[in-house]
């Protein structure tokens, strides 16, 4: 398994995230199989495991726990996170944290994440109503987190105002990266930041919801004509391991044959050459069916309401890729009159546009679509649902 030095220890380059964890028919964890899965990831050297307060509707966090006590504690690492983005307003810090200990049955979590700083939460964990961060700084003085870190899907300019706010106390940063969000979701721009600051990423979603592992049949094939023995799943992680500042990739594994080919790709083989990635670049391209918005922002001088179209569209050609909660996210945080609803169809930006796109007809679908999508409030109180239900049924 391929080793990284980061935050003072050494991490297996391969993480197991356990969001996604293998299920029954019946739709609870499947224990037996997970038990596997740890097992072999452990026999082969991955010692990062990352759950969460909401993952499995709360019950990520027992399982784990249970399949990582039959070994002993200093030879794994496990990482938590506070939803401060979902139950501030119903949980103190120190009810979750406490409660989160318990689940994982565990006295010391070895890092710990403030859960999806972006544009809406970043208030709350700079709320001094919450004192959110002194609380986690308290807990890492007392040993009770070794390494203290934040996950955000913020846009670079919310992150850069966090890292202003919090910087010197966060470790590290979870992001998602992969070659098609490079350019997609600007995670170019926040991996540089991040890096400029000296703060070494974390990835997640590095397959894009498993978008990334199952290709068209052209695509595949270009693939396997360069590397014939390999999963589609392998180009996404060996062109992230290319980014020296990537210190560890967290794959969602559901199944035994993911956990054994993810740990076959990051124990053999070869790194990837440049004109590998070139062909993921290329591929990139043909995946987005995006506008071909170059952000030179003529659109937004005359426009009446005053909306930022290029982040606007950045977002709609994201939502047009693959449903997520990212975009309905980011949008939840942006008021009713600079959200895509709220333009006016005049045409003022489609008559500048170099590119000439009809960005009116883009904002009504933008805006359709939306109003097809869960928002990220009512996720959110769908998850804190569990979450009291779970904790009153282990009282």
């Amino acid at each position: 398994m391929k080793m990284n030095e980061a935050c003072g220890v050494n991490l297996s380059r391969l993480g197991f995230g356990c969001m996604r964890l293998p299920q029954t028919a019946e739709g609870g964890i499947d224990e037996h199989e997970l038990q596997r899965m740890i097992d072999y990831a452990i026999s082969n050297g991955v010692n990062y495991f990352d759950t969460a307060w909401p993952y499995h509707g709360g019950h990520s966090e027992l399982a784990v726990g249970k399949a990582l006590a039959k070994y002993p504690r200093d030879t794994w690492y496990l990482a938590d996170k506070y939803p401060g983005h979902q139950i501030a307003s119903s949980y103190h810090p120190d009810e979750v944290f406490e409660e989160q200990l318990k689940k994982c049955g565990v006295e010391y979590f070895d890092f710990y994440l403030l859960h999806n700083v972006y544009e809406n939460s970043l208030s709350v964990y700079t709320d001094p109503k919450w004192d959110i961060l002194n609380y986690f700084k308290e807990q890492k003085r007392l040993g009770r987190i070794r390494h203290l870190g934040f996950s955000t899907h913020a846009r670079p300019d919310t992150l850069r105002t966090f890292l202003d706010y919090a910087g010197d106390s966060m470790e590290f940063c979870q992001i998602q990266l992969n070659y098609l969000d490079w350019t997609l979701q600007d995670a170019r721009a926040k991996y540089e930041l991040l890096t400029e600051r000296n703060i070494p990423v974390w990835v997640m979603e590095p397959l894009r919801g498993g978008k990334l592992a199952s290709l068209s049949e052209e695509d595949e094939g270009r693939l396997r004509a360069i590397r014939q023995a390999e999963s589609t799943a392998s180009w996404s992680f060996r062109w992230l391991q290319n980014l020296p500042n990537v210190k560890m990739v967290l794959s969602g594994m559901s199944s035994f044959d993911q956990m054994a080919d993810n740990v076959r790709t990051f124990t053999e083989g070869p790194s990837q050459t440049a004109e590998e990635a070139a062909l993921l670049a290329e591929i990139a391209e043909g995946l987005k069916n995006a506008l071909p918005c170059t952000r030179c922002r003529y659109c937004c001088e005359g426009c009446p309401m005053q909306l930022d179209i290029p982040m606007l569209i950045h977002a709609y050609n994201d939502l047009k890729f693959a449903k997520s909660m990212t975009v309905p996210m980011q949008m939840d945080a942006l008021p009713e009159d600079k959200k895509p609803s709220a333009c006016i169809g005049c045409g003022a930006c489609a008559a500048i546009c170099p590119q000439k796109i009809d960005i009116p007809a883009a904002m009504a679908e933008f805006a359709e679509r939306l109003a097809g999508t869960t928002s990220w409030a009512e996720l959110c109180r769908q998850r804190e649902e569990a979450a009291k239900k779970l904790k009153e049924a282990r009282k």
